[in-house]
């Protein structure tokens, strides 16, 4: 027969106990994500430092979208890390681009490997480094055990970790404490979409909609758009004022 015990004993303790049904609020070193509404969403209020977050995505480009607003914000503080490492990155980023969104390109150190083991040693060694401030890794074929050393390495080291896979993979066991599902919604906006389906906290009843653009990268490609709609405009008028006038002189010889 099993013992009862009287359950004011376990009050106290009861009351240290998360509840599945609440977002997570255990002390945590975050930083601002730079995207307000995702960070309501977040135990601690923006990105887990040293943990695994893994970023799952069937668009290229998104986990740009998504970082750009924290990248930009990395090494703002003296004597603070600020190195970005990429490894395996499918793109090198565009300069100009990175510039508009606040970036500056010189933080960023691309690292590149032959075999997925490679791609995995490479990740771990840029944990390990000091004036590293995030390590963004592309991982496709990464598995549950590998991904387990690196959130073992980013817990150690205190590192920001980022691991971007195929979408595919959202059905797979992961030691992450934050997976996030990334697509670009249908329409000139181009929202993106984030749905947080892994955090220690209740799922999310839909995804999240996030402007794709910073409003300083959204000014100036209206303001490089407007520059080729001039051009094009000025290549549509000279060569119609050309014809004008030489029509002009035609007519001025014919009359004399």
């Amino acid at each position: 027969m099993a013992a009862a015990f009287p359950l004011s004993s376990s009050n106290a303790a009861l009351a240290s106990v998360w509840r599945a049904s609440e977002l997570g609020c255990e002390p945590l070193r975050t930083q601002d994500t730079g995207h307000a509404a995702l960070n309501a969403l977040l135990p601690g209020g923006g990105w887990p430092v040293g943990a695994l977050i893994e970023l799952l995505q069937d668009t290229a480009h998104a986990e740009w979208r998504l970082l750009a607003p924290l990248l930009a914000t990395l090494g703002g503080a003296p004597g603070s890390p600020s190195q970005v490492v990429l490894v395996g990155a499918p793109w090198l980023p565009f300069a100009p681009a990175l510039a508009g969104q606040g970036m500056a390109p010189q933080q960023l150190l691309s690292v590149q490997g032959d075999t997925p083991a490679a791609l995995l040693w490479a990740t771990g060694q840029a944990l390990r480094c000091a004036d590293v401030a995030a390590v963004l890794a592309w991982l496709p074929r990464s598995k549950s055990a590998s991904l387990r050393r690196l959130q073992v390495a980013a817990q150690q080291h205190g590192k920001l970790l980022f691991v971007v896979r195929g979408i595919q993979a959202r059905s797979d066991s992961s030691p992450a404490p934050l997976r996030l599902a990334l697509s670009l919604a249908p329409g000139p906006l181009q929202q993106l979409q984030v749905d947080v389906f892994k955090r220690r906290g209740p799922p999310l009843d839909q995804p999240l909609a996030l402007a794709a653009r910073p409003p300083r990268l959204q000014a100036l490609l209206a303001a490089s758009r407007a520059r080729a709609r001039r051009r094009q405009q000025a290549t549509v008028v000279l060569p119609v004022q050309g014809v004008v006038h030489a029509l002009a002189r035609i007519a001025a010889n014919d009359a004399a």
